[in-house]
């Protein structure tokens, strides 16, 4: 039952044409939306970059890369609780990684970054490992950097693995969420129509945005479950041709869903969404940790969505 429930909501909020986080996943932000204390710091940009960095080199399966985002005596702590202290010691311990889990791929998903001091920031967040074919780890992380001669390394790192609930389901599950959905929010309305396809083993959903001026605009989202990574996961796309994938993990309770994708002039977006369930006919969104380029996207508000009784 939580997860046809968590299914409904990942429906109506992991897309990039959804009511007020339409405009900031498929523009840039202006000026005034990217302002906020501390994110759009310099300091704070520098910290981000380097953590994109030790991802993209995670990526690359590049242990040496990898390790070259620590300080010289940097630490991490895996999830198992290993403690490996500097550079060489953490390639190490990487290489073996990457050596017996070929093609693994690394996201994250910040949930707080602030300064310490001027030379010092800390991070936490959520992490998505994928190894192929069909190996998904999700965790938590906690990463001390520091200025070492201009440039933000990582001091100490530590990860946990996160249990998850998530296990394979019968298609039929999606059957919840059959139906039309609406959310009205500051004049602006968004309504999705969600329907089987392919002999019911995805879910399509067709939205449509209506903002108080009358304009409106649409898109499409497929939903189900991936085998091969182990998790729930949405695949959405904008007319403009913008398209965001999602994985989806639980919370206490709802969802959680850490979305990548980029605007249809090819910006990169990131967002992470967040899904509460109020009862079986009514949901509340909100949308965290958003980015469009080089640039942090204010949080939106709070969200309800209603399902619309069923046309007689």
């Amino acid at each position: 039952m939580r997860l046809c429930i968590a299914l409904a909501l990942i429906l109506m909020t992991s897309s990039v044409g959804v009511g007020l986080a339409q405009e900031a996943v498929t523009s840039p932000p202006d000026k005034a939306a990217s302002k906020q204390p501390d994110q759009s710091s310099p300091q704070l940009a520098a910290v981000r970059a380097e953590s994109k960095a030790f991802v993209d080199a995670f990526n690359k399966a590049d242990a040496g890369a990898v390790a070259a985002c620590w300080t010289v005596d940097g630490e991490y702590v895996d999830d198992a609780g290993e403690t490996f202290v500097g550079r060489d010691a953490i390639a190490q311990a990487y290489g073996t990684f990457f050596r017996d889990n070929p093609n693994a791929k690394l996201q994250i998903s910040i949930d707080s970054l602030r300064l310490l001091s001027p030379t010092a920031a800390m991070e936490e967040g959520r992490s998505l490992v994928e190894v192929p074919p069909s190996s998904a780890a999700i965790g938590r992380y906690l990463a001390v950097h520091v200025l070492v001669d201009g440039k933000w390394q990582m001091a100490s790192v530590r990860d946990v693995t996160v249990a998850t609930a998530v296990a394979q389901q019968n298609v039929a599950d999606l059957d919840w969420l059959i139906g039309t959905w609406v959310a009205e929010e500051h004049g602006s309305k968004h309504e999705s129509v969600c329907r089987w396809v392919s002999g019911q083993s995805f879910v399509q959903r067709d939205f449509t945005t209506t903002l108080f001026d009358g304009t409106q605009s649409s898109g499409v989202q497929l939903i189900g479950w991936n085998p091969q990574a182990g998790h729930v996961q949405s695949w959405t796309f904008s007319p403009d041709g913008g398209h965001s994938v999602g994985a989806w993990t639980p919370t206490e309770d709802g969802w959680a869903a850490q979305t990548q994708g980029m605007t249809g002039d090819g910006i990169s977006t990131t967002s992470t969404n967040l899904l509460r369930r109020l009862d079986d006919d009514a949901y509340v969104w909100r949308s965290v940790n958003r980015t469009v380029g080089d640039g942090v996207i204010s949080d939106t508000d709070e969200v309800v969505l209603k399902r619309q009784p069923a046309e007689k």
